[in-house]
């Protein structure tokens, strides 16, 4: 049986790898935009000079070989459902037997007025990376188009050659509809320190051209017209669905797929990015475009089409990312406005660290934090543990990342709530050994 996957980041690999590990099928990845499996996250690094492009490939050239995976670099340019073919732009077909596609996601246009124009861009593929060296090329200023974790990312890569930045973000706040409302205003603080132009409640008009069809200067809602050489349009992404053009198989935003990441048509199935899920699950989306949840949809799908037919469990959200020099984590459900809820909140002096805890009388359900790393199998287990907010404050040590090398602010988010709950006084217990704590969540299960 011939195992046919399209697309090689991380829901694709993850797929592949856990396939070969449960049966000895035919494996082949096909891929337009790399022969090898790299770091996406990683790419910033790459522009920054921080890493080689090599370095951010996790696996050896020869282990492809090796574990009996096959690779095609190419472009799909038609599936037939029917014959169970892909046509591939160089002229090859591929037969399958089970069909992935793991397509991931393509940046946001909005129809804007001179979009296409050179000089503007995503900050998406390997692609789009090489473009944004050739086009910050002895250029000095640039519009950024979006308020997300990629329109951050472009700023720091940019900064880093001394590349003017002017950031329009259409919201009141950074990423407000994500950080709650104190941690967007850190951030907005945070960006701005690093000289970046923050234009908020700003939204792009028009992108104006010059000579040779390239870039000249933007027109914001705010009647303003910014003089630049390179526009990012960091407005979000959308599942890349282009693949699936003119076939029978269901869409929507995303590849429509049911629980079990099975799209409409027989042996063929779909996760990832491009993924969107026809019945959603509780406080998700259908759509999640997070480098872990298509890991897990991978594993899930890999044992599906090996015979064990599997259904995706999102388990307990969590994410993580970077906004210049802070770092951020959050794990289950924070800013959703849960009735009932609480939220204890501690942000220290300097404006650049944070941890909120999310509670309501059922338990804790949510961790928020800014500048400070807690780990993820405490925090997810006290969640599904349904653990009080007593518990989890006595026992905050416990989440500590590495308390060796990190000051503590557990006595300083205990005192907080004493204070705003006079009849409740907790003492912070003594921090037992992580390996303990481990030990006895195994064991409870």
């Amino acid at each position: 049986m011939n195992i046919v996957i399209i697309g090689n980041g991380i829901t694709g690999i993850t797929a592949a790898r856990n396939i070969r590990k449960r049966s000895n099928h035919r494996i082949t990845v096909i891929s337009s935009e790399s022969k090898y499996f790299f770091s996406r996250t990683a790419l910033m690094y790459v522009y920054m000079g921080h890493e080689k492009f090599n370095n951010i490939q996790p696996y050896e050239d020869w282990f492809w070989e090796k574990n009996k995976i096959d690779l095609i670099q190419d472009h799909v340019t038609y599936i037939d459902t029917e014959n169970k073919r892909i046509d591939l732009a160089g002229g090859i077909a591929v037969i399958y037997d089970k069909l992935i596609i793991a397509a991931g996601s393509k940046s946001n246009k909005f129809g804007w007025k001179g979009q296409d124009l050179h000089g503007v861009q995503g900050l998406y593929s390997l692609q789009d990376l090489e473009l944004l060296e050739d086009n910050t090329k002895n250029i000095s200023r640039c519009v950024i188009v979006g308020g997300g974790l990629i329109g951050i990312e472009l700023a720091e890569m940019l900064r880093s050659r001394n590349i003017s930045v002017s950031m329009l973000v259409r919201e009141k706040s950074y990423w407000n509809s994500i950080l709650p409302e104190r941690e967007s205003e850190m951030i907005n603080r945070h960006i701005m320190e690093h000289h970046i132009d923050l234009r908020l409640s700003c939204e792009l008009i028009e992108i104006v051209g010059g000579e040779n069809k390239k870039v000249r200067s933007v027109i914001t809602s705010e009647g303003d017209e910014i003089e630049c050489e390179l526009v990012g349009l960091t407005a979000g992404v959308s599942p890349n669905t282009n693949v699936i053009k003119n076939t029978k198989i269901e869409s929507n935003r995303g590849i429509l797929v049911n629980e079990f990441l099975e799209t409409n048509i027989a042996d063929i199935y779909a996760a990832g990015d491009c993924a969107e899920f026809k019945k959603g699950f509780p406080f998700r989306k259908n759509i999640e475009q997070v480098w872990y949840t298509g890991r897990i949809q991978a594993e899930a799908l890999a044992q599906s089409v090996c015979g064990k037919r599997t259904a995706y469990e999102p388990g307990v959200w969590f994410n993580s990312a970077k906004f210049f020099d802070i770092e951020y984590q959050t794990y289950g459900l924070v800013n959703m406005n849960i009735e009932d809820e609480k939220n204890l909140y501690w942000e220290d002096s300097s404006g650049r660290k944070s941890i909120r805890i999310v509670y309501t009388k059922d338990g804790v359900i949510g961790f928020n934090l800014m500048g400070i790393r807690y780990r993820q199998e405490v925090c997810i287990k006290w969640i599904e543990e349904k653990r009080s907010i007593e518990f989890v404050l006595q026992n905050l040590g416990e989440a500590n990342f590495d308390p060796e090398f990190f000051k503590q602010h557990e006595a300083d988010l205990l005192e907080i709530f004493n204070s705003e709950n006079t009849g409740k006084k907790i003492i912070l217990r003594k921090k037992r050994g992580l390996d303990r704590f481990l030990k006895q969540s195994k064991l409870s299960h």
